[in-house]
């Protein structure tokens, strides 16, 4: 049985791409890349800002840890509240708790800026704890997340976690933890993305995660 169920944050219990993308694009802007069309950005929201900006952009180390920087100036100020927890999940969290499971979340966004998000929806009450990255980005990469939150709070038998996430970072974070995951469509991921990710359960909605994470 599952007793402990670790959430990803962006894309999985919020829905946070109009904030981010526009923190995206404002910091492109500050090294004369202007991107119109918001859609273009969508593949950062979820996986490690570095990566993303070296991934797409080519940006060096310097240049990622520099637009980071610029990204923030935004994200803090309008970003993070143009944001909405997605239909139903706080349904799914009452009723997990209700029947006894311990929930968590991991995410690769600063732990600050996470706790911030889910006290502004009133949502950090449901969590045992809540893990993020590091502000300087030293513990951004899922594993590395999935590993603190484990390690701060003392769970062991790793047949009682499953996490929960819409992108293939979530998914390969929890494998390389030995930690079986449930990848959502709902986010920003599709199915061929977690599927090739090898996601031990793929579902459709808020509804039916929900009666999957039950059962599990």
């Amino acid at each position: 049985m599952k007793k402990h169920i670790f959430f990803d944050l962006d894309g999985t219990l919020t829905d946070s791409m109009p904030g981010i993308v526009k923190s995206v694009q404002y910091a492109l802007k500050h090294y004369g890349i202007d991107v119109e069309d918001l859609d273009e950005l969508k593949p950062f929201v979820g996986p490690p800002l570095p990566e993303s900006f070296n991934k797409y952009y080519g940006f060096s180390k310097e240049q990622s840890t520099e637009a980071i920087t610029v990204f923030r100036e935004y994200y803090t100020d309008k970003g993070w509240c143009d944001n909405a927890p997605y239909d139903g999940i706080e349904f799914v969290l009452q009723n997990l708790i209700a029947s006894g499971k311990k929930l968590y979340v991991a995410t690769s966004k600063p732990e600050a800026m996470a706790k911030k998000v889910l006290e502004y929806f009133n949502l950090d009450f449901y969590f045992e704890f809540i893990g993020g990255a590091e502000m300087d980005e030293s513990r951004s990469k899922k594993d590395e997340v999935i590993q603190y939150v484990l390690d701060s709070c003392g769970l062991k038998d790793k047949e009682e976690i499953v996490m929960v996430g819409d992108r293939s970072h979530d998914i390969v974070g929890a494998h390389k933890c030995g930690i079986e995951a449930v990848g959502v469509l709902f986010g920003y991921g599709d199915r061929e993305e977690l599927e090739k990710a090898q996601a031990e359960w793929i579902t459709e909605s808020t509804m039916t995660l929900g009666e999957l994470l039950m059962k599990l």
